[in-house]
């Protein structure tokens, strides 16, 4: 606890006190020997007690003085400090808000990485009642010809599907693609060219569900080749290999009118 700051009066008052007392005694106040002795002690240790309690006084007085010279060096070490952590915590929130930044930056990098892999992962197709993977850019063509037959372009269909195959010999869609060649030619009139096609479908896929459309086509283009001999003996085959089949149902009616 600080100590209360003493008066001139009190820090003199050792002193003062002790001057007065040790000052000479008027004659009438002369003592015996004894009784002087005994007078000048008393005084000597009123004036020590004095002496004692003003030293203290002014050693805890100097002390207090002293002591808050650190204190204001530690208010100023607060003060510095408080700036310091003010200084650092704008640096985090800068450092909070790039990292932030980083973050979005990298998941979008993620993003434009997963959607550029997904351009060469394989999906998986169905066509003709069969599934089977294919990659993106062997789908989006075999799309595109697609299109063209439906447009009833034949001749840019025969050529696209030519292409397919040149580039995706192995592909999934090899069977369907050769159907659909086959078809294309028979429209430009190119029998020859169809029947081979589709014959290529029935010996290589002959499990293949186009398979008994493929032999119904081969027996039409034997007819416009003037081939009926060939033409009957295909759609016999037609009915005995896939008698169950709606291709063998036309050939059944088609053998009966052929002659």
């Amino acid at each position: 606890m600080p100590l209360r700051s003493l008066s001139l009066r009190e820090l003199l008052l050792g002193g003062g006190l002790a001057a007065t007392l040790l000052a000479p005694l008027p004659a009438q106040a002369l003592f015996d020997d004894n009784e002087a002795r005994k007078a000048i002690i008393e005084l000597r240790q009123k004036f020590d007690a004095n002496k004692a309690a003003t030293d203290a006084a002014l050693l805890r007085l100097g002390d207090e003085v002293r002591d808050r010279r650190p204190l204001n060096e530690l208010m100023n070490q607060i003060e510095q400090l408080r700036a310091e952590l003010a200084q650092l915590k704008a640096q985090n929130d800068s450092l909070l808000r790039q990292v932030a930044d980083l973050q979005r930056g990298q998941q979008a990098a993620q993003a434009t990485v997963d959607e550029r892999l997904r351009q060469f992962e394989p999906v998986p197709v169905t066509v003709d009642g069969l599934t089977f993977d294919v990659q993106p850019a062997e789908k989006r063509e075999y799309d595109a010809v697609m299109d063209v037959v439906r447009r009833s372009d034949f001749a840019g269909a025969a050529a696209g599907f030519e292409t397919f195959l040149r580039r995706y010999p192995d592909s999934g869609y090899t069977p369907s693609v050769l159907y659909w060649l086959g078809n294309a030619q028979y429209a430009n009139r190119a029998y020859r060219e169809s029947l081979g096609t589709h014959r290529r479908l029935v010996n290589t896929y002959r499990d293949h569900p186009r398979a008994p459309e493929a032999l119904l086509a081969i027996a039409n283009s034997q007819v416009e080749l003037k081939d009926a001999r060939s033409a009957r003996k295909t759609l016999e085959d037609l009915i005995k290999g896939y008698p169950q089949s709606e291709a063998a149902a036309v050939a059944r009616d088609r053998l009966s009118r052929l002659r």
